[in-house]
Order: C-alpha cells, then structure tokens, then sequence
C-alpha cells in the first residue's frame, strides 16, 4: 500500500512540474503568450488557457500534498517500536571497545 502512495505521489508530482512548467511569467512568453502571438482563432483564449492551467496546479498541488500525508501514515512499522516488543538495538548494551595491546618494547641494544 505504502509502495502504491509513493509511487502515485511521485506521478503526481512531475504532472505539476510539467504543468507549472506550462503556465506562462509575468512577462507573457511562456506557452499562454506564444498562443496569444500566433494570431489564430483558438477555442480556449489566452486568459481562459491561464485560469484553467492555475486551477489544475493548486489541485495538483493539495494531490501532492494529501499524498505525502498519506505516504507518512501508511509508512511500515519497524521491528518492536510500535509493537511494544524489544528491539535489537535496544537488547544490546553499548560497552567500551576492548582494549588495544601496547607495542612491544624497543631492545635495550641497538642493532648492528
């Protein structure tokens, strides 16, 4: 279930990236003024074309949203957390590394 979210949500997603890639800036040379450039008779206007494209990105967008929220509670359960049952880093203790050996002793006569 967790798996099927996540891979709607990553769906969802890139449409919005490609929807807010579609919409056009402030400046109109984006694809709603290059419609509006070409001079032809369109069934949908320039201003139509930006609503529908702004009401489809904040749709897109609660999609996202409700999906990560989703995403987070279907999230499967790790060993014993919320089963109440002991773990196994909580079954083991956290002792010191052992010790490390000292080197041997340099001779007492240099060698020739």
């Amino acid at each position: 279930m967790h798996v099927f979210i996540v891979v709607l949500g990553l769906i969802a997603s890139l449409l919005l990236i490609g929807v807010i890639m579609l919409q056009s800036p402030k400046s109109g040379s984006g694809l709603t003024g290059g419609i509006a450039s070409l001079g032809t008779v369109q069934t949908m206007g320039v201003r139509r074309t930006g609503d529908f494209l702004g009401r489809v990105t904040a749709i897109l967008a609660g999609v996202v949203m409700l999906l990560c929220f989703i995403a987070v509670f279907t999230l499967p359960e790790r060993a014993g957390v919320k089963t109440g049952q002991k773990s196994i880093l909580q079954e083991t203790p956290v002792t010191a590394p052992p010790a490390v050996p000292s080197a041997p002793a340099l001779p007492a006569t240099p060698l020739k």
